[in-house]
């Protein structure tokens, strides 16, 4: 850094116009800069930029792609989330913790899970709560609500569908709620509904939207306090489900529709797996899968079968 103690750099124009996004990122990318013990011509020329484009990166003035900022972590040995304020990067702690989970593989991560959750949540009566609240996952057209209710239904328990709550709470549909203020707002809705359920509700089966999963902090939320269970069905049933319940918007664009559900339950497989119970109803009739789900939840409550 001497370079710039002898040299120092020119301030920015007093009338550049800095989004505060952008003035973050280049602080961050300054401070990561320094930590490395870098000039900016250095990582200038190792990023394949020039100074006066990683200066304005550094003053939040230049709007810099994708791929600049890519060549730019890799010239400070950093990963791109740290230059675009990854929380696992704003400590050392932060920064050990995922040192250590790094390249583990599911089994690892999962068992890292559980015993954060042990460590930070009493175990004992709060464990014994969870499985009698039992929430059910996937995509629309598993299942979710018919075999939601029947099963709340045999065990006496309540039956909520959190989109309904979640559509209460915010006074309008789930549509309207993304369309007038966003996935963010629906999001804190969503949060807000799964909470007043767990506190409410000590015996409980709830049909959670399909996209709960997409949302780390609900769905920590959700496994936390929740038995989870997947229901599994094949994306023909889940589109031919769908239409039945009156619904033709997802066949509109066949096949193309039939692509992007695919594509969905790709996308989210690896969030659902993390499920205490994987179920597939498409391997029974309606009737033949509420037996069966009776069966394996009871068994797992504790109750006659």
């Amino acid at each position: 850094m001497l370079e710039e103690l002898v040299h120092p750099p020119a301030a920015p124009p007093a009338e550049a116009a800095r989004h505060p996004f952008l003035v973050a990122l280049g602080e961050r990318v300054r401070t990561l800069r320094s930590r490395r013990g870098l000039t900016r011509k250095a990582v200038a020329q190792a990023a394949n930029v020039s100074e006066r484009h990683l200066a304005n990166l550094e003053y939040g003035t230049g709007n810099a792609s994708i791929l600049v900022l890519l060549q730019v972590a890799h010239a400070l040995h950093a990963e791109l989330s740290e230059l675009l304020g990854d929380v696992t990067t704003s400590s050392p702690e932060w920064l050990m913790i995922r040192e250590l989970l790094e390249h583990r593989n599911e089994a690892d991560l999962r068992r890292a899970r559980q015993a954060l959750s042990e460590l930070f949540h009493a175990p004992g009566d709060a464990d014994r709560a969870r499985t009698t609240r039992i929430a059910l996952i996937g995509l629309r057209g598993a299942g979710k609500s018919s075999l939601g209710q029947r099963l709340a239904d045999d065990l006496g328990y309540a039956f909520i569908e959190l989109s309904r709550e979640i559509e209460q709470f915010a006074g309008c549909s789930i549509h309207e709620i993304h369309n007038l203020y966003g996935t963010n707002a629906y999001r804190r809705y969503e949060r807000r509904a799964l909470e007043e359920a767990i506190q409410i509700y000590p015996e409980v089966v709830i049909a959670t939207p399909g996209g709960l999963v997409s949302d780390a902090a609900n769905f920590n939320l959700l496994l936390q306090h929740c038995y989870t269970i997947w229901l599994q069905a094949d994306p023909a049933d889940h589109m031919s489900r769908v239409a039945a319940q009156g619904d033709m918007r997802p066949m509109a664009a066949s096949p193309e529709a039939m692509d992007d559900l695919k594509r969905i339950l790709a996308g989210r497989a690896a969030f659902y797996a993390k499920a205490d119970l994987r179920f597939d109803t498409s391997a029974y009739t309606e009737e033949q899968a509420h037996r069966e789900l009776r069966r394996q939840v009871r068994q797992v409550i504790g109750l006659p079968v």
